[in-house]
């Protein structure tokens, strides 16, 4: 599973719907694989905090900025390798690497060597996404990548899904060691899986021209990039919201543990349903709904659609954390998920759509550079310090504010970064 430097002259290659198909699906899957190893953390935190003796802070840091810093830094060099060699053989080797790390996680003595193993998943983790959105805009045509892109995103829910199922149920008896082991080592076997059976695709090719050129250096990259400014505004709209996501998806299960007394098992049951079905459903539609509405040549429905979600959103986080009763407030969950969900696809499809097909995965490298610092690295460790804070004025009730305060406050500066990105993609839209 070499790397090789360059991919030799690309030709035009055509595939069958059915063999697009099946790479769409297990590009999916790699998503879903990449948000099990990530997300079981939060389902586990609790037993974490208890073995170890730490605070919210601590955990925070944990889940959040450790773990973002070194995916954030790393996705540049893997995102220039995957835009000038071959992304499926990256892509297998990364996830070999994050699979290795989470089930080492098992093995944690202390805080140090869990921080040092998520770091671990963090560096392999870091290579996939970019990769993978490369490849499936050279498999699609313009006007069906937010589709596209938005059932690649569906593996992340997947993966949310399983990873709060699958956590809070082997934690319960088997204890969290034996939920690492368990979600980590199968990701190997798949590894060599997508290795065997998804090609390399031609560059550029549903543009009508593959592309044989080398990748434009980092400087001109990022000046092209800079001369966009719908591009300038996306890394932030999707930043803000990442926080609002890594925020809530790693709290959330504390949250009900500590507030109303659920099990581990029970609540992330809950949080599997919830979150993985209504979050999967919010994203497919979202991009369905982008491609449809732009297809009559107003791109910024691409730009629309997920800051008219977010604002919709906003009720129902206010339901959530305000309601109650654990089971009514985790039914009003569902609106929040759904809506607050649907911007992944569209996002990405717009970033693709400004950029040329040798920049492409290194555009949304850049894209969750800001993304992850933001979303992964202070959303967590934002809600853990304030929830610190409050604890001696609100005492139980400091996690339910927190969460409130810094999640609504990124929620409305999400919907702004989007709304000003679509006041120049009509413009700058490079594929139509």
């Amino acid at each position: 599973m070499g790397i090789p430097v360059t991919e030799g002259i690309q030709r035009q290659v055509s595939y069958t719907d059915s063999y697009r198909s099946y790479v769409l699906i297990m590009l999916m899957c790699v998503s879903m694989l990449n948000f099990v190893d990530r997300q079981i953390l939060a389902i586990l935190l609790e037993p974490i905090k208890a073995e170890f003796d730490l605070s919210d802070t601590k955990l925070g840091f944990l889940t959040g900025f450790s773990f973002a810093l070194f995916y954030s830094i790393m996705g540049i060099p893997l995102a220039r390798l995957a835009d000038r060699s071959s992304r499926r053989n990256l892509i297998a080797w990364v996830i070999v690497v994050w699979s290795a790390m989470t089930a080492l996680c098992g093995a944690a003595v202390g805080y140090v060597s869990l921080l040092l193993a998520r770091i671990g998943v963090g560096i392999g983790e870091a290579g996939s996404f970019p990769a993978g959105s490369s490849l499936i805009s050279d498999y699609f045509e313009p006007a069906r990548r937010a589709t596209a892109l938005s059932i690649q995103s569906i593996g992340v829910y997947v993966g949310i899904l399983f990873g709060f199922l699958l956590g809070g149920w082997i934690n319960q008896y088997f204890g969290w060691r034996a939920a690492f082991v368990v979600v980590g080592l199968p990701g190997i076997l798949f590894a060599l899986l997508f290795w065997l059976t998804v090609k390399e695709p031609p560059r550029g090719g549903m543009e009508g021209h593959a592309s044989t050129e080398a990748p434009p250096k980092l400087k001109e990259t990022l000046q092209y990039l800079w001369s966009k400014r719908a591009y300038r505004h996306l890394p932030f709209a999707a930043g803000f919201y990442a926080f609002v996501a890594y925020g809530s998806m790693t709290w959330v299960p504390s949250f009900f543990i500590r507030s109303y007394g659920m099990s581990s098992a029970e609540i992330g049951t809950w949080l599997a349903l919830t979150v993985g079905i209504a979050g999967g459903a919010g994203c497919y539609v979202g991009g369905m709904l982008s491609d449809r509405l732009a297809s009559a040549g107003d791109k910024r429905w691409y730009a629309w659609v997920p800051a008219g979600s977010v604002i919709l959103s906003i009720p129902f986080v206010l339901g959530m954390y305000l309601v109650p009763d654990p089971r009514a407030a985790l039914l009003i969950s569902i609106g929040a998920w759904f809506l607050g969900n649907s911007w992944l696809g569209p996002l990405i499809a717009t970033i693709h759509g400004v950029t040329t097909p040798r920049m492409r995965a290194l555009s949304v490298a850049i894209m969750m550079f800001v993304n992850n610092l933001l979303g992964i690295g202070l959303g967590p460790q934002v809600v853990g310090m304030l929830s610190d804070a409050f604890q001696d004025r609100l005492g139980a009730d400091s996690l339910r504010y927190a969460l409130i305060a810094s999640l609504l406050t990124a929620s409305v500066l999400s919907a702004f970064h989007f709304f000003a990105a679509s006041r120049t993609l009509n413009e700058e839209f490079v594929h139509r």
